[in-house]
């Protein structure tokens, strides 16, 4: 349980960083709308100014009134009141008119606004240029690289899971359909493969696979010194699990269409709402096994969970694929080592669901 509360949290973690780093998406919008609010802020400075002045002149003259200065005086404090506000409006405004030059010449978003304060830390997780694992620690703002051939991408998947047993048929499988699930979540990197096109990309990164299998006809695994076999359970099983956890580092061959944005100091290859193919695999290893039972015993209800080997392959490679477009893919992933050690017949994972690129 521990386990799965720290994937979900992870996952909440990173798809709120990927909204965080969606803020920049719309920078163009937000420059329009600081404009607009900036333009209406030089006709309040102008508001604000005159009634300070009135304020200031009112107060002038009533020192003149009790005759705590003199005509004189009060006409040159006047004048000086008046000139101080005169070039407080002069100078207010040209600031914020440079404001406004300065987010119509990088309307394309590339420069945030810090009101002034280029030194302002920010903090940002996602999938931005000059970042690491998606998360990026900037001290001020930075224009875009003119070509940037590495981006990163959260990877999350889930789907249905099952095994391929040696001389069986799927159909056959001891083990539940639909019942029996995958989850995956993970980072990628993407680097374009050819200086001048984008057809060709490799995909690199880690992940964590978990693969449920769920035994049908009440069965649950037992362990039996280097073998791991499935028996029927003495009572009536509720649920029957085993979870299988393997952290792995994917690579695929991506090919597919994109779009090439020019702009005045840099171009991006875009491949927002194209199709894309993957090809490739993945190697790694197992950093946990454990089977969850749920059961009544005497009326009590039983929720036992074990964390053991089962003799589960310690080392993993498999193969993968998927077909996308745009951000959404039909995922496919096939284990090439058996799930379990030292069998008779082996078992092969395999897996197919829904997988999500989010950049």
């Amino acid at each position: 349980m521990q386990t799965i509360t720290k994937l979900i949290a992870l996952t909440v973690l990173c798809l709120s960083a990927s909204i965080i780093n969606a803020q920049d998406t719309i920078q163009t919008v937000n420059n329009k709308h600081k404009i607009e609010t900036l333009e209406r802020l030089k006709e309040g400075i102008q508001s604000q100014e005159r009634e300070f002045l009135k304020a200031e002149v009112e107060a002038i003259n009533l020192r003149q009134s009790k005759g705590e200065i003199t005509n004189e005086e009060a006409e040159n404090l006047k004048k000086e009141v008046a000139k101080k506000r005169a070039l407080n409006i002069e100078n207010r405004t040209a600031i914020v008119n440079n404001k406004i030059e300065l987010l119509k010449r990088n309307e394309d978003g590339y420069y945030t606004d810090n009101d002034g304060e280029a030194s302002k830390i920010g903090f940002n997780i996602g999938g931005n240029e000059g970042s690491f694992a998606g998360i990026k620690i900037k001290e001020k703002s930075e224009p875009k690289k003119y070509d940037l051939k590495t981006t990163s991408d959260f990877v999350l998947a889930l789907g249905f899971n099952n095994a391929i047993i040696e001389g069986e048929n799927l159909d056959d499988s001891p083990y539940k359909f639909g019942g029996s699930r995958f989850f995956e979540i993970g980072w990628a990197w993407k680097t374009r493969v050819f200086e001048n096109t984008n057809f060709m990309r490799v995909k690199y990164g880690w992940s964590l696979h978990i693969n449920g299998l769920k035994p049908d006809n009440n069965q649950y695994f037992v362990q039996q010194g280097n073998e791991t076999i499935l028996q029927e359970f003495p009572e009536e099983l509720k649920k029957s699990k085993l979870s299988i956890t393997n952290l792995v580092f994917p690579v695929h061959f991506e090919f597919g269409p994109s779009k090439r944005i020019d702009k005045a100091t840099y171009f991006r290859y875009n491949t927002d709402n194209q199709f894309k193919i993957g090809i490739g695999g993945y190697a790694g290893f197992n950093i946990g096994t454990r089977q969850k039972l749920k059961y009544e015993l005497n009326g009590e209800r039983i929720k036992d969970k074990q964390k053991r080997e089962f003799n589960t392959t310690n080392l993993v490679y498999g193969i993968s694929s998927y077909i996308a477009f745009d951000e959404v893919a039909l995922y496919v992933k096939y284990d090439l080592t058996p799930i379990f050690k030292n069998q008779i017949i082996d078992q092969n994972n395999i897996s197919i669901g829904l997988r999500f690129d989010m950049d």
